[in-house]
């Protein structure tokens, strides 16, 4: 934190850019707390919305509002006025929460990064330990966090003097080099490397899903024809390509994060003992069935599940290139540039102009969070129609 009396207090933009400036970061506003207040309500009034794990985004819409509503329009009137007309320990206070509420957005995101990636490699076990409570538990860890790395400045032995002049005064960024690595690493760079990193974990576990139910994997008919005996030692054939069936299955249901919890049994090959009665029974829908139509209904089923898992591998890769994409765009400028100038102050020094362009991108973050974590869900799309139709005839 730092006040700098300024010795000419005029504004630093023409009318035209003042104008236009204003207009769009306004408008950046209200969609903000728009977008981020029919999340909320989407998600308290929406039958098929109400999981747990949706809790995070209605704690991510709470602190984009509260970033456009408490910081931006304080930031906006300090940078269009050219100085601080507020009082000097608002400044402190404006500072403290831009840093808080822009953290915890971050920290946000990775803390749903680690839900989904929990949710796809253990579907079984994360879906009965996933809580309300837990989950709020979880949201409560990401204020702390956020608010040990905001409010050091508040509580630092040294205090910056609040000056007083005609002039008036400059709020701008805290300059201690401490402070500025301290808070970029916590801030950004250490949740956008677990972000990254949780992100390649999924895609590659979502990749090794889809290879599971290759077709290329079932076994020829002839072979499930011919494992079909009453005798002990014939029975090994087929109880190897119930097993190979089964395994795909399992990979299959894996794969789907809201499975119903009960995997498929898979027995082993070495236990030949059973009687082919016994290997009918695995599968209790396969029991009156044929080899020939048991392999083809299977093959089909096969097919029609890969199809549905290529497209939803797509879409996922797609919005998960999203998700880090436009975070690392509206955030990654900003802290570098931030985190460089307190490294090598003068041979890093950025154009004042060029640095307020990402110190303001940052801020947009907020508005497009509704837009990367709802509009790909038709869930979403269906709360948003129905909350936009009921206003309207009311």
């Amino acid at each position: 934190l730092s006040l700098h009396p300024r010795l000419n207090s005029s504004t630093p933009y023409s009318p035209e850019v003042t104008a236009l400036f204003a207009t769009a970061m306004t408008l950046i506003m209200f969609f903000t707390i728009f977008g981020n207040i029919l999340v909320i309500i989407a998600v308290l009034t929406c039958h098929s919305l109400r999981g747990p794990q949706n809790l995070f985004l209605v704690s991510l819409a709470a602190a984009d509002i509260l970033v456009a509503t408490l910081i931006i329009p304080f930031s906006l009137a300090n940078e269009l006025m050219g100085c601080w007309y507020f009082e000097a320990f608002w400044c402190e206070i404006i500072l403290a929460l831009d840093v808080l509420f822009c953290t915890s957005s971050i920290i946000h995101l990775c803390a749903i990064s680690l839900d989904r990636y929990l949710s796809i490699s253990r579907p079984v076990q994360y879906a009965s330990q996933r809580t309300p409570y837990k989950i709020k538990l979880a949201i409560w860890v990401v204020w702390v966090i956020s608010a040990i790395i905001s409010f050091p400045p508040l509580f630092s032995m040294k205090k910056t003097q609040r000056l007083k002049h005609g002039a008036g005064l400059q709020c701008k960024l805290n300059e201690d080099v401490w402070y500025i690595l301290y808070s970029s690493i916590g801030s950004f760079f250490a949740p956008c490397l677990i972000m990254i990193l949780v992100y390649i974990r999924i895609y590659q576990i979502a990749k090794k899903h889809s290879r599971c139910v290759d077709p290329a994997n079932v076994p020829n008919v002839p072979n499930l024809a011919a494992s079909r005996s009453d005798t002990i030692n014939q029975a090994q054939p087929a109880v190897e390509s119930r097993q190979q069936m089964t395994l795909s299955r399992r990979c299959k249901d894996n794969e789907d994060s809201s499975s119903s919890g009960s995997d498929v049994e898979v027995v082993e090959g070495h236990n030949s003992n059973r009687t082919t009665s016994n290997i009918g029974a695995l599968e209790p829908g396969y029991q009156t069935s044929s080899p020939t139509q048991m392999y083809r209904n299977f093959k089909a089923t096969l097919k029609g599940s890969q199809k549905t898992m290529i497209v939803r591998e797509k879409r996922f890769t797609f919005v998960l290139a999203v998700v880090i994409g436009v975070f690392v765009v509206c955030w990654f400028p900003f802290f570098f540039s931030y985190s460089l100038q307190a490294i090598c102050p003068k041979a890093c020094e950025l154009p004042k102009s060029l640095f307020k362009f990402f110190f303001w991108i940052g801020y947009c973050n907020s508005a497009l969070n509704p837009l990367i974590y709802t509009i790909f869900n038709r869930d979403f799309r269906k709360a948003f129609k129905t909350i936009l139709c009921k206003s309207k005839k009311k």
